[in-house]
């Protein structure tokens, strides 16, 4: 049987160990604190569209599992590196990772053409360990769409959505691609897998890395940034320099600027999670979501300075508040 561990098992990563557990794949999470003690107590409760799911994936030090056949990682991006020597454990010569996390992640210039095949982005992997531990070569992207919380220590409450975009870095159709594919959609997941992986990484930072950032300097919901006529040029403008710069590495867009914003504001009276985070006094994703996105308009040497002034911005912002 296939075997996947979910490593960083909270909110999104207990939402799919749910789901895969559930329908009857043998999964494993590496959790911490209470949150591990109550499943170990009581198993996995998912809370979804009125169901109840209880499930038991097994529990355990990443140590004591060894290498899997998936590694599904879903940390924030500033933890992946701080995690590695426990993932480690996990990675073997076969093992896929599925890196499904938020903006800009470490691998994104596996394959890329010249000059940029290969180059480090500092903003995310600083020294290169991630990239070096966690090689390309095995890992899918993976695009988060669903929203979930931990609303009690064992306790998963998913409140919207169920896509999570999958996709090889070169592109290429993979047997182990087709078949975490096929895991997750008989899980009761949309999880389809597209030969552009970069394109779909960029339609969701484009909003990421304006809405994000303004709304952890303002404390504004999407409706208000995007009904604002201020907070909503400055999102566009912050928008229009990301995808001169993605267009430069070879992005295609399949929507234009004000359809994004607009698909933003659908979302209504929602906190970005990087708000969220800042609220509860917890570190904020700036790195993937903006800082990565300043670093490669340097490489394509487009000028960015509106971004580069909410970065430095809301970095400011996180060092006041200590996060």
């Amino acid at each position: 049987m296939t075997s996947v561990c979910v490593f960083g098992a909270g909110a999104i990563g207990g939402l799919v160990a749910a789901r895969l557990q559930a329908a009857g794949t043998d999964v494993s999470i590496v959790a911490r604190g209470p949150h591990r003690a109550a499943i170990e107590a009581n198993g996995l409760l998912l809370l979804s569209g009125g169901e109840r799911i209880l499930t038991r994936p097994r529990v355990a030090d990443a140590a004591e599992l060894g290498p899997q056949d998936y590694v599904l990682v879903t940390l924030k991006a500033q933890g992946i590196e701080p995690a590695l020597p426990q993932l480690r454990h996990l990675i073997g010569p076969r093992t896929t990772i599925i890196a499904a996390i938020n903006g800009i992640p470490w691998w994104y210039t596996y394959g890329l053409p010249a000059p940029f095949t290969d180059r480090r982005i500092k903003a995310v992997d600083p020294e290169g360990a991630v990239w070096a531990a966690l090689p390309p070569a095995q890992t899918l992207g993976c695009i988060v769409y669903p929203a979930a919380e931990i609303v009690e220590p064992g306790v998963v409450n998913h409140t919207y959505g169920d896509r999570f975009i999958l996709g090889e870095p070169d592109g290429a159709r993979t047997e182990r691609a087709a078949l975490i594919s096929r895991l997750m959609i008989d899980a009761g997941l949309k999880a389809p897998v597209r030969p552009r992986i970069r394109d779909d990484i960029w339609v969701k930072l484009w909003g990421n890395m304006a809405f994000n950032p303004i709304s952890a300097l303002t404390g504004a919901t999407l409706d208000v940034i995007t009904s604002d006529p201020g907070t909503r040029a400055l999102a566009r403008s912050m928008m229009l320099e990301g995808a001169a710069i993605a267009e430069a590495l070879g992005v295609r867009f399949a929507i234009d600027v004000e359809k994004r914003i607009d698909g933003a504001a659908e979302v209504g009276a929602h906190k970005t999670s990087m708000l969220q985070d800042l609220e509860r006094g917890r570190p904020i994703e700036i790195e993937a979501l903006l800082g990565a996105v300043v670093e490669m308009a340097g490489w394509v040497d487009i000028p960015a300075p509106i971004s580069a002034s909410v970065l430095a911005l809301v970095r400011q912002r996180a060092r006041i508040a200590g996060v």
